[in-house]
């Protein structure tokens, strides 16, 4: 059974909640679980890791509360600004000098760290 390390579970939630925000700024509706298993296995690759099914299911299910918890951000409005927020150059990446992608991440590990003392 492979597991993420801490860094890299809040990277790939991080990375999860942005693309739900990004869906939910342009359509109005989240992500469907497919299409974030199928974002989080596009993570795991461009990062060279892996984990187990069940704790990608975790980081899906995740995503969701965290995302509505971050809707009260400054996340962009403008579609250009928010294709900003991840750098494509060499695959699936978000960029964390941007100050909203930095509050989602600090949202996430607080998250995640929540969930550990619940367990």
């Amino acid at each position: 059974m492979t597991k993420l390390d801490k860094e890299a579970r809040a990277e790939l939630l991080t990375f999860l909640v942005v693309g739900q925000l990004f869906a939910f700024a342009r359509t109005g509706e989240w992500l469907r679980t497919d299409y974030l298993i199928e974002s989080s296995q596009m993570w795991l690759c461009s990062n060279g890791a892996a984990c187990d099914w069940l704790e990608r299911a975790q980081l899906v299910e995740a995503c969701r509360v965290v995302a509505v918890s971050a809707l009260d951000l400054p996340f962009p409005e403008v579609e250009a600004d928010m294709v900003g927020l991840f750098n494509l150059n060499r695959g699936w990446f978000l960029d964390y000098r941007k100050p909203v992608v930095q509050q989602i991440h600090a949202m996430c590990i607080a998250h995640l760290s929540y969930d550990a003392r619940m367990v």
